[in-house]
């Protein structure tokens, strides 16, 4: 219970810009914790592109298809649709997953732009707080008794901001560089996959 006062205390402390960072540090809350839930939802994950690419290299073709169809995520999911176009004799297989995969990471870019944002905008908001509350401080010099306590003090409080202002970056740096290694990673995925099935196509070994 005391830390919970504390906390609320060190929070009016660090002035009017304390709360764009709290609204800040629940967008980055928000952001990462749907991001995580929608890439575990679409991502086919690495052991499956190993087997699906071995199973081709192998032209074992019936074999990549049903691992892929009884796959989750959207790899798996592109493969067994251009596989399927193939079977049917349609044309364009390359064409139709290249505009899938770029729906798909479009998708999967969505709203970590805002981590982006954060992680610049949360060390100003931060800055400008300490140094409305220092302008604060050295406003009352009018050298009473006691004043270089009185300015001490108030630098201090005007501090919080900034720290906290860091604390909210760092926590969105951490988030969104999380996110962009997954995003790297299946974008990887997609890309070898599709290419090891292209290649198998321009042989004709189906």
């Amino acid at each position: 219970m005391n830390s919970v006062m504390q906390t609320l205390e060190y929070f009016h402390k660090g002035g009017l810009v304390m709360y764009p960072l709290l609204v800040c540090s629940m967008i980055v809350i928000a952001v990462a914790v749907e991001r995580w839930l929608y890439f575990k939802s679409v991502d086919s994950g690495n052991d499956f592109s190993e087997r699906f690419c071995q199973y081709l290299r192998n032209n074992e073709w019936e074999q990549a298809l049903t691992l892929a169809s009884n796959t989750a995520g959207e790899n798996a999911r592109i493969l067994v649709a251009s596989m399927q176009r193939v079977e049917q004799g349609q044309k364009n297989i390359t064409a139709f997953m290249e505009s899938e995969a770029c729906m798909i990471i479009a998708r999967l870019r969505f709203r970590l732009s805002y981590l982006g944002v954060i992680v610049t905008m949360a060390p100003l908001l931060g800055l400008l707080g300490t140094i409305v509350g220092m302008i604060s401080s050295f406003s009352v010099f009018d050298l009473q008794a006691g004043q270089p306590t009185a300015i001490t003090a108030g630098i201090g409080e005007a501090l919080i901001a900034t720290a906290t202002g860091i604390c909210v970056a760092v926590l969105a740096l951490v988030a969104h560089s999380y996110f962009a290694q997954r995003l790297d990673s299946m974008i990887t995925n997609i890309e070898e996959c599709g290419s090891k099935l292209n290649e198998q196509i321009d042989r004709g070994d189906l």
